[in-house]
């Protein structure tokens, strides 16, 4: 079984909320080993990470003591970028054994063509504002800068403050299907050039949703922030939305 998890926000809220978070995200971790032959995090798993050449965060020792273990027993951990955790570099994959996939990527996984993406910086063309943020938090320039200039302590409280303010302000927005219209319109120009194509399946939006087309399904995984949706593939290659 393949499982698909997103926007676990890691971090988010005060110390009783993050730890409830936390705890709860071990526990289904713990569940999918059962028959898991790969586990897929489509990004926001951290609410913020900010990785230094030998610093990281501090916190999350249950969450990435589980993922070592997860891999250390032989389950693929994979860890698409989101937007709120895009500035790793090499110590999930060393201290951890988790690959980390910087950008979308498409897959056969039991004979069915997979694309998987977080769902960030996708189909923005008309949004010039958001483009030009997004190529500044992605340069690698500007990266280096800010880890040889800004001290840990200073980057780790700006970056929460700023992700926390980008997340209540999207949490204000009410969600709905035609929210995630310029997902969709992505998706099949995606397919439109690849024919292939079975599944998308994207996290971001927060908003667990499935749109069936006459050849090709597109998946929206939820957030962590009251009930949970996660998506399984099974060995017959059927997708499933299901709740935690």
């Amino acid at each position: 079984m393949y499982y698909f998890a997103s926007d676990v926000h890691l971090g988010a809220g005060d110390r009783q909320e993050a730890c409830r978070t936390e705890r709860r995200f071990v526990e289904w971790l713990e569940m999918v080993r059962v028959d898991a032959k790969a586990i897929f995090l489509l990004g926001d798993i951290f609410d913020f990470w900010f990785e230094y050449g030998r610093v990281v965060p501090k916190g999350f020792v249950r969450v990435l003591g589980k993922l070592a273990e997860l891999t250390d027993s032989g389950v693929k951990i994979y860890f698409f970028i989101g937007n709120h955790d895009m500035w790793c570099r090499d110590y999930f994959e060393r201290e951890c054994g988790v690959k980390l996939i910087f950008k979308p990527q498409r897959m056969t996984l039991y004979g069915r063509e997979v694309f998987v993406a977080h769902g960030d910086n996708m189909n923005i063309g008309s949004k010039p504002m958001l483009r030009l943020m997004n190529s500044g938090f992605r340069s690698k320039t500007l990266r280096k800068l800010f880890s040889w200039l800004v001290h840990p302590d200073l980057a780790m409280r700006f970056g929460r403050w700023w992700s926390e303010k980008s997340r209540l302000s999207h949490m204000n927005d009410v969600i709905t299907p035609e929210s995630l219209d310029f997902l969709v319109e992505y998706a099949r120009d995606y397919k439109r050039e690849n024919p292939s194509t079975d599944y998308v399946i994207f996290g971001h939006m927060h908003f667990p949703y499935e749109v069936k087309e006459e050849d090709m399904r597109i998946l929206f995984l939820s957030n962590w922030e009251g009930e949970v949706t996660y998506a399984t593939l099974d060995e017959r290659g059927q997708f499933t939305l299901k709740k935690f």
